[in-house]
């Protein structure tokens, strides 16, 4: 999908540049987000002319990569840490469970991901909160679907294995999405 106009870029821009900012703010510190966003579509635009049809997983690979190389004070975890802390916490309400089971089980599952290496931490990320389906996920990564199924199911099997069995059935762990 060649893009030879400004016109088509602004499109390819409106159509995009919020997905871009969510998946961005969900990995970068927020001082860093208009700057990690901007090199990205920056990228864009001199690439225009080799953007794929669907630009999307390209974006947020090379916003993945401007964050990994503007990443040198602050690690990428901290922001899915807290961000995992607010999805936990705002979580979806159970009237008829009990408040005390759902705290520890949303402790436990933000115990559980802390635990897990960043790279499990991403694809996980990927899977869960961006929705990307396998194919896009590897355009993000770098790698071939398969690897990126490989890499999902044990990242899936990792954190499974470091959350209590009350943990597995709380509403705010959902990987099967």
């Amino acid at each position: 999908m060649p893009i030879d106009t400004e016109a088509q870029f602004t499109d390819v821009y409106r159509a995009h540049y919020e997905d871009v900012l969510r998946f961005v703010r969900r990995r970068a510190h927020p001082m860093n987000v208009d700057d990690i966003v901007g090199e990205t579509f920056l990228a864009a635009w001199r690439r225009r002319r080799e953007l794929p049809e669907n630009p999307r997983p390209w974006l947020f690979g090379t916003a993945r990569n401007v964050m990994l190389n503007a990443n040198r004070g602050m690690r990428r975890q901290s922001a899915l840490v807290v961000h995992i802390q607010q999805a936990a916490a705002a979580g979806r309400h159970d009237p008829a469970a009990d408040a005390t089971a759902q705290v520890d089980s949303r402790i436990d599952l933000v115990a559980a991901w802390q635990s897990l290496a960043p790279a499990d931490q991403e694809v996980l990320a990927l899977h869960v909160w961006e929705g990307l389906d396998a194919r896009d996920a590897a355009t993000v990564l770098g790698c071939t679907r398969a690897a990126y199924a490989m890499r999902l199911t044990r990242a899936k099997r990792r954190l499974a294995g470091r959350l209590n069995p009350a943990a597995l059935a709380s509403p705010a762990l959902s990987l099967t999405h």
